[in-house]
């Protein structure tokens, strides 16, 4: 028999020799129950298994290494020089003279927490909604949920002067509303099996970068009605800062990043089936409108709990899951990688802006968003799926 033959025996007969798989089980086999994608390895702790690639667990690992020569640089840089050594006996509390304790328990740390904290909950937003838009330019500071987020923090600032976890609240709060508006305007009734509608990918990013340019000049309406001295905090804010962090803002971030990550978490392999279409999809088994939704909305939490930590920070929603996957180089969707790869960009950032030339101190926001722009022009030149 031919081997044309032999290939059009096995499509009637439905068998394939030992050890291969058909092109349809490709794709839509590793879904399912005992199959993997090629790569993946299964990890079975007791009754609980979890998908892994080697590429990927060895990419988290640098990430956190170099996460960790980061932040004992960070904790050494500042008006106040300090060596490696005075940092890690900082830690112990047992540097000398006792001053550095508290400037490095009290005033950098939880600066470096903040932004560890931060950066992680943008990575991991970022990653779900450049895979729910399939595209690369669907990070939450693009479609407008930033800026969404960032209305509310502000009205908080300028009409009542508040704290903290007030500005938190509401900032979560403006980001919600900001996204289902979005969603439900970009939402296409009739699309797809059933009548259930979607919400196209450039739809939702058009759509997106209008309503964020509404919320900024809501923003900007705020401030210039506001009280001068309370515009001021707020324009500060608006430029997204790191300085003055406390525990109470470590508090905050971190709280937003327990509450949201393990939703997003729990829902990465319906995001991952999700990339392989609507269609094939819903055939294995996700009811895509409610993972999406929740999808969203947890990541839109993070996003909004970042910007009441830091205020709106540009280019590490972005950048962070595309580094994330050219480093795994893996078809999943980067959410860990991708999470830990915005903690080490924000955390460069700050370090760089520590450190800029001729002593400026550039806070967080502008140093990402110079970077940001940068990133944007040269993933518009050099990339063929934008």
């Amino acid at each position: 028999m031919s081997g044309g033959d032999t290939r059009s025996g096995q499509v009637r007969s439905g068998q394939v020799r030992p050890g291969q798989t058909t092109e349809a089980q490709t794709k839509a086999g590793r879904t399912k129950a005992g199959q993997t994608r090629p790569g993946q390895q299964v990890l079975r702790l007791w009754q609980v298994s979890f998908l892994w690639r080697r590429r990927a667990v060895a990419v988290c690992l640098c990430l956190i290494a170099v996460g960790a020569v980061l932040a004992v640089f960070l904790l050494a840089s500042g008006k106040v020089r300090l060596s490696p050594a005075e940092v890690l006996s900082g830690l112990r509390g047992m540097a000398e003279p006792p001053v550095t304790n508290r400037l490095i328990t009290q005033i950098r740390l939880p600066r470096l927490i903040t932004a560890a904290l931060v950066g992680a909950a943008l990575g991991l937003a970022g990653a779900v909604f450049q895979s729910l838009s399939r595209n690369a330019l669907g990070s939450p500071d693009i479609i407008g949920f930033t800026t969404g987020a960032a209305t509310g923090a502000i009205a908080q600032i300028i009409l009542f002067n508040a704290g903290p976890v007030q500005t938190a609240l509401a900032a979560v709060a403006s980001g919600v509303m900001t996204a289902l508006v979005v969603l439900a305007l970009s939402h296409r009734p009739g699309s797809g099996p059933g009548g259930g509608g979607t919400a196209g990918g450039y739809r939702l990013i058009l759509i997106g970068i209008g309503m964020g340019a509404l919320m900024s000049g809501l923003n900007t309406l705020l401030m210039v009605t506001g009280d001068l001295e309370r515009a001021m905090s707020a324009q500060i804010w608006l430029a997204g800062s790191l300085a003055a962090r406390d525990w109470s803002h470590v508090l905050t971030a971190l709280t937003g990043v327990l509450l949201f990550a393990p939703l997003v978490l729990a829902n990465g392999r319906q995001l991952m089936v999700m990339e392989m279409g609507e269609d094939m999809a819903r055939q294995l088994g996700v009811h895509t409108g409610r993972a999406r939704l929740v999808l969203v909305l947890a990541s839109v939490g993070l996003t909004s709990v970042a910007v009441a930590s830091a205020g709106p920070i540009a280019f590490v929603a972005l950048a962070g899951p595309q580094l994330a996957r050219g480093l795994t180089r893996s078809p999943d969707v980067p959410l860990i990688s991708g999470a830990l790869a915005g903690a080490v960009l924000l955390m460069a950032a700050d370090l760089i802006g520590q450190n800029a030339p001729f002593g400026l101190a550039m806070p967080i926001g502008l140093t990402t968003g110079f970077l940001g722009g940068l990133y944007l022009i040269a993933l518009i030149l050099f990339s063929r799926r934008v």
